[in-house]
């Protein structure tokens, strides 16, 4: 009997290894928003000051290395590919599980430029880095209609295509992630040069903003007070639009109701000192020198509006000056 019971625990515990195994192997690794949400789990508890939440434009833009390095900002880009706030609304929510930040900048791109109120396209990265829970759960509900959810949940439904594409460094995953994602702060730079037109904005009118997100922008907006998180609002710099800036408008007048910093980069392009003959990646995106550009020009918003730390120095943040060093090492080998 004790042999026996023995032989049962001891293919229990095969079946979870190898399960944990397979999981680690074959689970999607990207770095537009499921390494952002998964490497959450893997910074030292209560260390984040800032959170940067949005779209990609927070973790192509928004350089976590040299905001350290610089004004020693212990900050970490918890965003996703075209992330809806109603999906910023439950990361949130998620973050302030194992952190308890004193600031959350918020990109305002997606609701200004994507307004269906169910967007597919990259569901997937906003929702498979973040770990199973009830909060996780809820804001599938939210993001995809009913006779959707099956083609999301549980995570493994997006597996069946990657036994055909997995490489030789899937199979150590599950070994490495810790060190894989420690260091990482979801800054994640693009390296092409891609000249771009600068857009006139003289825009006035206000208004774009769905019912959807301007439900979640409240909702964000009461969780972060409700949390003592200052609220930082802004949009960082791309190739706008009359559209865009007419959504722009309108939330700029939805901040100063609450009395929330609101600050549209796209008419400070002077002072940040972008080149749009060299500083863009895509219309969208920056490249890691336009990146290096805003990122100080965000560094100095940050010190002169919020009380923030310089933790250089301090015990426990060694892992934000390795991220400086291992961004330093990606651009200098690969640009």
């Amino acid at each position: 009997m004790k042999k026996k019971r023995c032989l049962q625990l001891f293919y229990i515990v095969l079946t979870i290894v190898t399960l944990w195994y397979l999981n680690g192997v074959l689970c999607i690794k990207s770095e537009h928003g499921i390494n952002q949400a998964r490497g959450l789990y893997y910074q030292p508890k209560d260390s984040i000051d800032v959170v940067m939440m949005g779209s990609s434009h927070v973790h192509c833009d928004i350089d976590t290395g040299l905001l350290w390095h610089q004004y020693g900002i212990a900050a970490y880009d918890y965003s996703a590919a075209e992330q809806p706030l109603w999906c910023t609304y439950y990361y949130l929510k998620e973050f302030c599980k194992y952190q308890k930040p004193k600031v959350m900048v918020l990109d305002l791109y997606s609701p200004a430029r994507f307004k269906d109120d169910y967007q597919y396209k990259w569901l997937g990265e906003n929702l498979y880095g973040m770990r199973l829970s009830m909060n996780k759960i809820q804001m599938l509900i939210d993001s995809a209609e009913p006779d959707q959810i099956e083609n999301y949940f549980p995570d493994f439904v997006s597996y069946h295509d990657r036994v055909l594409t997995l490489e030789p460094e899937d199979y150590l995953y599950p070994f490495n992630i810790s060190d894989r994602l420690r260091s990482f702060k979801g800054f994640t730079p693009y390296l092409e040069v891609t000249p771009q037109i600068e857009p006139v904005l003289d825009e006035t009118s206000s208004v774009g903003v769905t019912v959807k997100s301007e439900i979640y922008l409240t909702k964000i907006i009461e969780f972060a007070q409700e949390n003592d998180i200052e609220l930082f609002l802004i949009v960082t710099p791309y190739i706008t639009s009359s559209e865009d800036e007419k959504v722009y408008n309108r939330l700029r007048e939805i901040a100063s109701y609450y009395g929330i910093n609101f600050n549209s980069t796209n008419y400070d392009y002077e002072a940040i000192g972008l080149n749009f003959e060299t500083d863009f990646n895509d219309e969208s995106h920056l490249n890691y020198w336009g990146a290096y550009k805003f990122t100080e020009y965000l560094g100095k918003e940050l010190k002169s509006r919020f009380e923030l730390p310089d933790r250089r120095g301090e015990e426990g943040y060694e892992t934000w000056q390795q991220n400086f060093e291992e961004i330093a090492s990606y651009v200098e080998q690969n640009s």
